[in-house]
């Protein structure tokens, strides 16, 4: 019965976050380019669907996801799993949260419906030169190395402002040698992966080790995992793209 409730608590809010988009789109169609909307009763049903599929979606993620995911990160960063360290802070004590930073950041972020659209739609923009599973590979290996490198840097106290100028600085190289098709797509794939999935687990990971490591504030070290998650699938995905370019030409050149 409770779990009912809550379902019906987070349809009524889910109903109240879409109609903004929904007024948005009707009014513009209607009062601006003036025209019908076809197949009426299609369009509707579909956002129907939308507000079911969403709230299931949500409340799934609260019943489980986000309670495992907290639970692990709180484990993982325990005093007593790491070991009491006598000497400073060793890096390799914490080998296990840098493997599940990687395993968390790849998995959720295949399973991220926002990037399934945007790798479907890019699939059909570019008449299948993007491939849906190699984008969503591809952007995947960016979060996780870059919730691994995030959390590495908060077991080390280093400032997180190095890290993101040295960050940009490799991407702005990258976009000067990638093909122009892929940089659209490769600066909005790191904006897909701050969503619904990600965002919790990664956040509530960072806060945890900066709790738990001596001397870190989670204000300041707890903070920043999503700047990380969001710069290097920029920079994965122009590598998966100049990789392509290079097989391309090989291919090309063989067959000739």
């Amino acid at each position: 019965m409770e779990l009912l409730f809550e379902l019906l608590r987070t349809i009524k809010q889910t109903v109240f976050d879409v109609i903004p988009i929904v007024s948005i789109i009707f009014g513009f169609q209607l009062l601006v380019i003036r025209k019908k909307i076809t197949d009426m009763p299609k369009v509707l049903f579909g956002f129907f669907l939308v507000l079911i599929g969403l709230s299931f979606f949500l409340v799934g993620l609260e019943r489980a996801l986000f309670p495992v995911g907290k639970l692990m990160a709180a484990q993982l960063t325990a005093p007593s799993f790491i070991g009491e360290m006598s000497q400073g802070i060793e890096w390799q004590a914490y080998a296990w949260v840098y493997l599940f930073a990687f395993a968390i950041g790849a998995s959720t972020t295949i399973a991220e419906p926002s990037l399934i659209a945007v790798a479907i739609k890019a699939k059909e923009v570019s008449g299948g030169a993007i491939g849906i599973w190699g984008l969503r590979i591809s952007v995947a290996l960016g979060v996780a190395i870059g919730i691994s490198l995030g959390t590495w840097r908060i077991v080390m106290g280093y400032p997180i402002h190095w890290f993101i100028i040295s960050g940009y600085v490799i991407v702005i190289i990258q976009t000067l040698t990638t093909p122009k098709m892929i940089i659209p797509l490769a600066y909005d794939s790191g904006g897909v992966t701050t969503s619904t999935v990600t965002v919790p687990l990664v956040a509530a990971l960072g806060l945890g080790l900066a709790e738990t490591i001596p001397d870190r504030n989670p204000m300041i070290d707890g903070f920043g995992l999503i700047a990380f998650a969001s710069l290097f699938p920029i920079m994965t995905v122009m590598a998966y793209a100049k990789l392509s370019e290079i097989k391309a030409k090989r291919d090309e050149s063989s067959f000739k």
